[in-house]
């Protein structure tokens, strides 16, 4: 069975990435951890009255969040999921990454699936404080579900990599079984400049991807390209791609291919679901 942990601020985006996660494991056995974060306000004074009015504050607060998750349980009635899938509500005080991190231990979570929002007209909205710097700092696999994202089965997975790092088999294992459950076919997409060549410990983990990957459907690509987010962008469309997977280890990969060129300010700009595999 999957753990899966899916934070929602109760937003159209986040209702939009749990639709797609019920989609995709519709025929898989899940537990389903449904969690709110309200975030901790500081208060200045330590006066007994201060301290009883913010407890009172807390909660109000917490009531209000688990009736409303009551709430995306009831929309989640109305989608086709699976039988023997598991709801777990809850919703707690505290800093977004370390409350996501403290859930991923204490339930054992698998996979964390969030929305992510992109740039909107002249209004930049960054990943930023949520998605990105869970991304960033949470050692748990992530899949981030952009705000226009429309779920369509997973056939064609492509992993972009430079063969620069070598991968362990615990940051492949997950998207060795997103590849397996939905039977889909996995590109290997190297991008380099022209009359670039690999070196041999490029070739070494070449190999390596291909004997690990050998049970499975999976094919190697090579396209030249001075700009990578292009042209990998244009690999994602041409091969009508559905889902990215990329090991978070390559940070500066990742962000010259989906995001801004600072952490800061990271900002989504695809439509096509990003797995962010972890060590």
């Amino acid at each position: 069975m999957m753990h899966i942990l899916m934070p929602t601020d109760f937003s159209e985006n986040a209702w939009n990435a749990i639709k797609y996660a019920m989609a995709l494991f519709k025929r898989t056995k899940c537990t389903f951890y449904l969690l709110h974060v309200n975030p901790i306000v500081a208060y200045t004074g330590v006066e007994t009255t201060i301290l009883a009015s913010a407890e009172v504050v807390e909660k109000t607060t917490l009531k209000k969040s688990n009736e409303q998750l009551q709430k995306v349980l009831s929309q989640i009635e109305h989608l086709p999921f699976n039988t023997v899938h598991t709801f777990v509500i809850n919703s707690i005080y505290g800093y977004f990454v370390d409350s996501i991190g403290k859930e991923i231990t204490d339930k054992n979570i698998d996979l964390v699936i969030m929305g992510t929002k992109g740039a909107s007209g002249l209004k930049k909205l960054t990943l930023g404080s949520n998605t990105g710097d869970v991304i960033t700092k949470v050692k748990c696999p992530l899949l981030a579900v952009p705000e226009n994202a429309r779920y369509s089965k997973p056939r064609e997975i492509v992993f972009p990599t430079d063969y620069h790092i070598g991968y362990s088999l615990n940051a492949l294992d997950t998207l060795v079984d997103m590849v397996t459950i939905h039977k889909a076919t996995l590109r290997i997409l190297h991008v380099f400049k022209k009359d670039e060549e690999l070196s041999s410990a490029q070739i070494k983990n070449k190999d390596f991807l291909h004997d690990y990957f050998k049970d499975l459907q999976h094919s190697f690509h090579t396209v030249t390209g001075s700009k990578l987010e292009t042209t990998v962008q244009s690999f994602v469309k041409n091969k009508d791609i559905d889902m990215i997977a990329m090991v978070a280890k390559n940070l500066n990969f990742i962000q010259r291919i989906l995001f801004r060129p600072t952490v800061e300010e990271i900002s989504y700009h695809t439509d096509i679901p990003f797995l962010v595999l972890h060590e």
